[in-house]
């Protein structure tokens, strides 16, 4: 009998000081039997570093949601779809390999990969060069101190508020806050 997701409900109020968004989210996460803690907090976290996207590329007329992910290698962890149906923003959590993320170059405006591993320093040593040409991607660190972190706050249902100011997110609930800093690698 195969093993199915466990769901996750978040309420995340997000205030993006850089870019003047402040909205309230209401999220279901889907944890693959595969994925830790850590990876679905990266995936949340990720979704409120770009949540402004929605504002800015969409004009608010857009849907930000959480993709199949792990369940579907197609799709994207975190995606933004405009009010046309067209993705304006995919972005990966982990280590993708090359050809994921030149299908998801093709397949969308903009793509972010952000990695979290102790081992993310070797795959981008590997990796880097390969798609140095992929001019809609960016890639970003999350430092393994503060990912490990981010662990901690995952409960089956969440009172998240998101603040994104000069770059970083401090991501609280009622008892914790976890500043995450992602560094841009490309």
């Amino acid at each position: 009998m195969a093993l199915k997701s466990t769901i996750f409900k978040a309420q995340l109020a997000i205030a993006d000081i850089d870019h003047g968004y402040y909205a309230d989210h209401a999220l279901t996460l889907a944890r693959h039997p595969s994925e830790t803690d850590e990876r679905m907090m990266i995936r949340l976290a990720a979704l409120a570093l770009e949540a402004h996207l929605l504002q800015s590329l969409c004009g608010g007329d857009g849907t930000l949601a959480f993709g199949a992910g792990l369940s579907d290698p197609d799709e994207p962890d975190v995606w933004l779809r405009d009010f046309t149906g067209a993705t304006r923003l995919w972005v990966e959590v982990g280590q993708p390999d090359e050809k994921p993320l030149v299908r998801a170059c093709s397949k969308a405006d903009q793509v972010r990969v952000y990695c979290f591993h102790h081992a993310a320093e070797v795959w981008w040593r590997g990796i880097e060069g390969k798609v140095a040409r992929l001019r809609n991607l960016s890639v970003h660190r999350i430092p393994s101190p503060a990912a490990q972190e981010l662990a901690r706050l995952a409960q089956r249902s969440m009172q998240l508020q998101a603040t994104v100011q000069e770059g970083a997110l401090t991501l609280n609930d009622a008892a914790a806050s976890v500043h995450v800093e992602p560094v841009r690698w490309k």
